[in-house]
């Protein structure tokens, strides 16, 4: 793991449109990291929302009523408006951090264009549609080629030049396909085919997400994870299959030492 002295490894999760499972995702991967032992902080620019903040709040409530040891990452919410007090919070969050793990609004937003061009890993969690496609990249109506990267994407592959030039260092751009259960099979390979093609021009990665189930949503007030098993006592099918693909996503995203903690 990191030393005090050495920059911890930055994770950015982004996307300019709400709804994509971007905080849940975010949260899952800061515990994900802390049950394996790694320190961790979490970063929350949403100050209207702060889902990422209240969720890890539950969380510390459930360990006070119940007694039971969770990992919880060092977090704070930032106030949306101070470029001073971003400064303070963020190199706070990150001494002596191994992994800073940092969730931006669902809207266009200077802190969150700020961090992305810090992150190590960027993270963009999308749905299996064209609404949310379009973020990326635009397709023919009718033949759904892609047609051209979108502002977005040419934002990110400016920050990467950026970034090379100023440090020499990479920005791994990750493209987090999350399953919507009710998209039909055509359109689910119609968008699959969009994002190969992209992923070759603006050059990103795509890894598999986690599912829409409503378990992620029960989970919330309590502050827990599909890691914390022994809060769960039995186990459906539902919290095993959801376990399952926090595992493949986790590997997929090829974090410095980020593997998830064996569970019986």
């Amino acid at each position: 793991m990191a030393s005090a002295a050495r920059k911890p490894h930055i994770i950015v999760f982004a996307n300019e449109k709400g709804g994509t499972g971007k905080s849940t995702t975010a949260v899952h991967v800061a515990i994900a990291l802390a049950a394996r032992g790694a320190k961790v902080a979490a970063f929350d620019l949403d100050h209207r929302q702060r889902t990422m903040g209240r969720y890890f709040d539950n969380r510390a409530a459930t360990v006070q009523r119940t007694g039971r040891p969770l990992p919880i990452p060092r977090h704070a919410t930032h106030d949306g408006e101070t470029d001073a007090r971003f400064e303070e919070l963020f190199e706070d969050l990150a001494h002596d951090t191994d992994f800073l793990v940092i969730d931006t609004p669902g809207r266009d937003d200077r802190f969150g264009r700020l961090s992305a061009a810090r992150a190590d890993t960027l993270v963009t969690p999308m749905n299996d549609s064209f609404v949310d496609f379009d973020l990326i990249g635009q397709v023919h109506p009718e033949t759904y080629k892609v047609t051209r990267p979108s502002f977005y994407a040419e934002m990110i592959w400016d920050a990467r030049k950026a970034r090379a030039k100023a440090d020499g260092s990479t920005i791994d751009w990750v493209v987090l396909r999350n399953r919507v259960q009710h998209i039909e099979a055509r359109n689910m390979r119609r968008v699959s085919e969009a994002l190969d093609q992209l992923a070759k021009r603006v050059g990103f990665r795509i890894v598999p997400g986690l599912g829409e189930r409503v378990i992620y949503r029960e989970l919330f007030p309590a502050g827990l994870t599909m890691l914390d098993a022994g809060e769960f006592g039995a186990m459906g099918l539902a919290h095993v299959a959801a376990r399952q693909e926090l595992r493949e996503m986790m590997g997929a995203l090829a974090l410095p030492e980020a593997v998830l903690p064996q569970v019986a």
